[in-house]
């Protein structure tokens, strides 16, 4: 699927318009039903670099396509259950460089995903505190797997 099939499909825009300036990657989630207002659900910050942005959105979309994977149903009826209720991301400002769901959905909807591939959560930089050390690691409180019962 190429990027302008997949913009005509789900309705949106070439180039996402950057919120305010924050230090780091951002990458925008997006509801493609248009329940949000211009499809944004919200700006993920904090990405240190474009490859960990990248890996959180693949893994974000790939998590919404499996949302969206009824038992038995085609990939293409996967696919069109996705464009009517899941979500995309996107990277912010990293041009060429930033992943794109259109490049990998045909794949995404033919192959159910591994719970690795599916592991956005562990990827979320929300999820990162700093420890008296300037460490990074993962809070012990967090309630970001709370929905999936993690």
């Amino acid at each position: 699927m190429s990027d302008e099939d997949f913009k005509d499909h789900a309705g949106l825009d070439d180039e996402a318009a950057p919120g305010e300036e924050d230090t780091g990657w951002r990458v925008r989630i997006l509801d493609l039903s248009g329940g949000a207002e211009d499809n944004i659900v919200e700006d993920v910050k904090g990405f240190h670099d474009v490859a960990h942005a990248n890996a959180f959105a693949r893994a974000y979309v790939r998590d919404s396509v499996e949302l969206c994977r009824a038992p038995g149903a085609s990939p293409r009826d996967t696919l069109n259950a996705w464009f009517a209720f899941g979500e995309n991301a996107e990277v912010l400002e990293a041009g060429d460089d930033g992943w794109k769901s259109a490049t990998e959905l045909d794949d995404f909807v033919s192959r159910p995903a591994t719970h690795m591939e599916r592991d956005w959560r562990s990827l979320d930089p929300r999820r990162l505190v700093e420890d008296e050390g300037g460490e990074m690691d993962f809070g012990a409180d967090d309630d970001l797997g709370a929905a999936d019962g993690e």
